[in-house]
Formats: structure tokens, sequence, C-alpha cells
């Protein structure tokens, strides 16, 4: 059985993972504000310094597998900056710190959680997801804050992405044996997208978010996709960024979005609205 890490790991999509993966009698090591095994605060790098040591004692050192769950939403009034350090530096830094934990499993794999919204929304700031990829934590986080929580999180979440696909096919991981891999979700049923704190103006665009398949994702679909990403039917997946969105991508990605197009809660709507 492997030892599997999983932040975000205390609801949602990392909640339901964790009981998918416990069932199959792994042990996981939860990485949360709170509720869980390891208690960090992912926005600051002290908070991802303090969650890899932890990690690193409760795993003896060696980690079969890293899903970085964490992140936060678009939908209510957290700062944009605050978003960006959480769901693209809380991402890569903790995966970078527990490497050599990794590369200690003999064949590990790292899945991250992206986001359909990377293809599926307009007006995404390419200067942030420049900073980001550069590891310009402080001009990431200025430009996050400037451009607010709405473009913000396609922005973390593309970012985070494109460095799968880069890191993923060097050799200081796939030649020590760690597969990077990412899932893109659409609109799946968790506090992200149903919780207390989210704007009521904001939450108005979901009501037209066009998915196909005619219904919200369950966490436990995308925990699914998780488990087989980080088992040995997945072995020749490198650097793959899968897509879970009940055919949003597949509807809404036929056409270019204007690049400068950085719409109001309103536009949106109304953008979406139509093409149902």
């Amino acid at each position: 059985m492997a030892t599997y890490v999983i932040t975000g790991a205390a609801s949602g999509i990392g909640a339901a993972s964790r009981r998918t993966l416990e069932s199959g009698g792994h042990t996981v090591i939860g990485v949360d504000l709170a509720h869980t095994d390891v208690t960090a605060d992912l926005s600051t790098p002290g908070g991802r310094t303090a969650a890899a040591d932890a990690v690193s004692e409760a795993s003896g050192g060696v980690v079969d597998g890293l899903v970085c769950c964490a992140g936060l939403g678009s939908l209510s009034h957290v700062p944009g900056g605050r978003l960006v350090a959480v769901n693209y530096f809380g991402a890569v830094e903790l995966v970078t710190a527990l490497k050599p934990a990794l590369e200690r499993a003999g064949g590990a794999s790292v899945v991250v959680i992206s986001s359909s919204s990377t293809t599926t929304q307009p007006g995404i700031p390419e200067n942030l997801v420049t900073a980001c990829l550069d590891g310009d934590e402080t001009e990431a986080v200025r430009i996050g804050d400037q451009v607010t929580a709405i473009p913000a999180y396609p922005a973390s979440k593309l970012a985070l992405a494109w460095w799968i696909r880069r890191e993923a096919v060097r050799p200081e991981w796939i030649g020590n044996g760690i597969r990077l891999n990412a899932i893109a979700p659409g609109m799946i049923d968790t506090p992200m997208t149903s919780g207390d704190d989210l704007d009521p103006e904001l939450a108005k665009a979901l009501d037209f978010y066009p998915v196909p398949l005619g219904r919200r994702g369950r966490p436990d679909e995308i925990a699914a996709l998780v488990e087989f990403l980080l088992g040995p039917g997945s072995t020749l997946f490198c650097g793959s960024v899968v897509f879970a969105d009940g055919g949003t991508d597949a509807q809404l990605r036929q056409q270019d979005w204007p690049a400068a197009w950085n719409p109001t809660p309103e536009e949106l709507t109304r953008h979406f609205q139509a093409k149902t």
C-alpha cells in the first residue's frame, strides 16, 4: 500500500480523494488549514515550508504520490493576490519541496487540480500567467490584486497546467521516476461553487454555465480520476491535462476569445446565458 499526501484534504475534491484512497487501503496524510493531519497555510512561503517539513516527518521521508487540491475560488470576496498565492505557488512550491521524498518512492505520481476555466473563460490576463511561470510571486500577487479574483482564478489554474507540462518532461522529474499530471474539472458541487461565502451576484453566472452533461460534477467523480492517475494503470501519463467537465470545454473551446476582454460578472453571466 502507498503513502499519499493530499492538500485541501478537509473538504471538496480533497476530502473525496482521501476517502477513495483510504478505502483502497492506502495511507493518506492530509494538509489543510484545519481538521486534518497537517495544519498549514499554503498562501505563504513559511506555511509551505512548514507543510513540507511536517509531511516529510509524518511519511518517514517517502511519498508515493502528492495530490494538490487546495485552492480558492473566484466567487467569494477573496483578494485575487491571495487566490494566486494559494492556487499556484501553494501547489508548485510544495511539489518542489517534496521532490526528494517523491524520488525515494521509486516511481511516484503528482496530480494537481487545474480547471476547465483555463480554456472556457475569456479574458485571462497573460501577464499574470507569465509572472507565475517566472516564479515572481510578488509581481503575481500584485497583478492578482489588481485584476481581482474572477480573471485571477483561471490565470492561476492555467499557469499551474502549463507548469505541469513544462516540468513533467524534464530529467529532474520524469528522469527520477516522478510523473506530473493535472486534472481540469468543470463545475463541481463543492464549497467553491455552493458555499455560504459566495457572492450572490457572482454566483448567478453559474446558473448559465453550460454543462452538456446536464448537471454539476461530484467530488467523488474527480477522486476516481485522481486514484487512476496515482495508480499503476496510468503509467503512460506524463504532462497530461485531463478534462473532466461534463463537456463544457468541448462545447466552448471551439471559439477564440477576444484576448483583451475582461468581463464584469454581468457580462460573464450574459455570455454563458447565450451559450445555453
